[in-house]
């Protein structure tokens, strides 16, 4: 399959869209037409275990590695997780589902990706002929950098490098990364937000300076962020695992549509769905649901990205993000694949933090997807009502997600012309990677201690403490270094 930049200057394969992470001209690759998975096709899919249907899904776009090899990869990924499924599907109520992504490594859902993302990454050096060792710069909300550190430590021939804004990820989400083992790993605090490291990383990608001091010590640059193909297409096959596990449950028919709802920051897990539906996934509406930096609920209101606004810090720091990358490859397809209105929207992004879409294209934004926001008390209000009704703890990414998903439901029971169909949420982490927030909103108590929120919570739900969570606190602190965004590339020559 042949892979195309939303800025309209690059022609790849998919292995060399996954080696190169983004595109020359600052673009994201997107595959130059949407493969098609037929009926026939997904009832072949119930009677298969999830690495089946994630390698049948997958290579559908990636078509030059070996099929065999590719099964054999990802059945090695996942059973990283716990429990021996790694996206299982939990009916909560009548119509409600929740779908948990979060019994791997690292306790969040990244780790769909990130656990493949390196055979990916080292595969794809091979079909493209490269020597060159390989470095991943990696910013982080919080969860992203851990699941690309562990998938990645001591892989030969790759180093990684994982910036983080530096009062912007919980603290057991920090604790994760700067106590990470591996020879090949390097975690840099930025003093500023996410958008900030992001920026940073995405300016190293764009400076043909960086490239060339790197090439100068062999190394060539790559991504494990949502921006490369490699991260966003493992992402897909969850979104056809869940309609699977609902048909082979008799929770529905083939056929039937199904709604999902996401928590949404850089835009890539709910962009995944959508790529699903492309494929012909029977899918309603996709919700889009934001915390307090609901950039994105007033994109689809206004037809305006504004990331000119205050930024908050909130419970769920994965989502704390005022310019959401992937959002770029859904304004590529809803523009009717405009390329060159794709760059200079983004152009606009970089110049005023402003851009706006015409009328038809917003009509078509809201006819796919709803989005909604949540604020602070709101989220915790229903993390404890959530949990007093059916004993479910969810963490707080989770509980926005929910949120946004009862609101949208309500909605619809207003609306006489509406279509009611089940509703999947997809609960992105663990609680016990955010115990202090998630114990507040379940008890109405603080604890300033992680670990003695995680063994509360542990009392009061019984539910599993995930054994990565329990070996941290015993693990030594290796990364304490503190930067600007203005020297965050002084940082990389130092780790190579």
């Amino acid at each position: 399959m042949v892979f195309v930049s939303t800025r309209g200057e690059e022609k790849v394969t998919g292995a060399q869209a996954i080696v190169q992470g983004i595109a020359k001209d600052g673009g994201l690759f997107v595959p130059e037409k949407f493969p098609q998975v037929t009926r026939e096709e997904m009832e072949s899919m119930l009677g298969m275990d999830y690495p089946e249907r994630a390698a049948f899904i997958l290579h559908k776009y990636l078509d030059e590695y070996d099929k065999d090899e590719l099964l054999s990869a990802l059945k090695k990924a996942y059973s990283q997780f716990e429990g021996g499924d790694a996206a299982p599907l939990v009916r909560v109520e009548n119509g409600m589902y929740m779908l948990e992504l979060f019994h791997g490594p690292t306790c969040a859902f990244k780790d769909m990706a990130l656990t493949v993302l390196p055979y990916l990454l080292r595969k794809g050096c091979d079909i493209c002929g490269i020597k060159e060792d390989i470095l991943i710069l990696v910013a982080t909300s919080g969860d992203t950098g851990k699941a690309a550190l562990e998938g990645f430590k001591d892989a030969k021939g790759i180093k990684i490098m994982v910036f983080y804004p530096d009062d912007g990820v919980s603290k057991m989400q920090k604790l994760q990364m700067c106590t990470q083992e591996g020879e090949n790993v390097n975690v840099v605090a930025v003093r500023g937000n996410f958008d900030d490291c992001q920026t940073g990383v995405k300016k190293i990608f764009a400076s043909a300076d960086c490239k060339a001091k790197l090439k100068e010590k062999n190394f060539l640059l790559s991504s494990a962020n949502s921006i490369n193909f490699g991260r966003l297409a493992p992402q897909i096959c969850y979104y056809f695992s869940a309609y699977c596990d609902l048909v082979t449950s008799d929770q529905i028919r083939m056929g039937d549509k199904v709604n999902f709802t996401v928590p949404t920051g850089n835009f890539g897990n709910i962009l995944a769905g959508y790529y699903a539906k492309r494929m012909g996934l029977p899918v309603g509406t996709l919700v889009c649901a934001s915390n307090k930096n609901n950039v994105l609920t007033d994109f689809w209101a206004k037809g305006m990205y504004d990331s000119k606004r205050p930024f908050y810090k909130t419970m769920s720091p994965s989502m704390d993000i005022l310019v959401s990358s992937n959002l770029e490859r859904l304004i590529f397809e809803l523009s009717g694949r405009d390329a060159a209105l794709t760059k200079e929207r983004m152009q606009q992004l970089s110049a005023t933090g402003r851009y706006s879409i015409r009328a038809e294209e917003l009509k078509a934004y809201k006819s796919e997807f709803y989005a909604g926001c949540t604020n602070e008390s709101d989220t915790v209000d229903c993390m404890y009502e959530f949990f007093e009704e059916y004993g479910y703890p969810m963490d707080t990414h989770t509980g926005v997600a929910m949120s946004v998903a009862q609101r949208y439901e309500e909605m619809v029971e207003k609306d006489p012309k509406a279509e009611k169909l089940p509703m999947v949420v997809v609960s992105t982490a663990s609680p016990y990677k955010f115990p202090q927030d998630v114990l507040y909103a379940l008890t109405g108590n603080d604890v300033k201690d992680s670990f003695k929120g995680i063994k509360r919570i542990n009392l009061l739900t019984a539910m599993k403490v995930p054994e990565p969570l329990k070996a941290i606190r015993y693990k030594p602190v290796r990364f304490k270094q503190v930067t600007s965004p203005e020297k965050m590339f002084d940082e990389v020559l130092k780790f190579i």
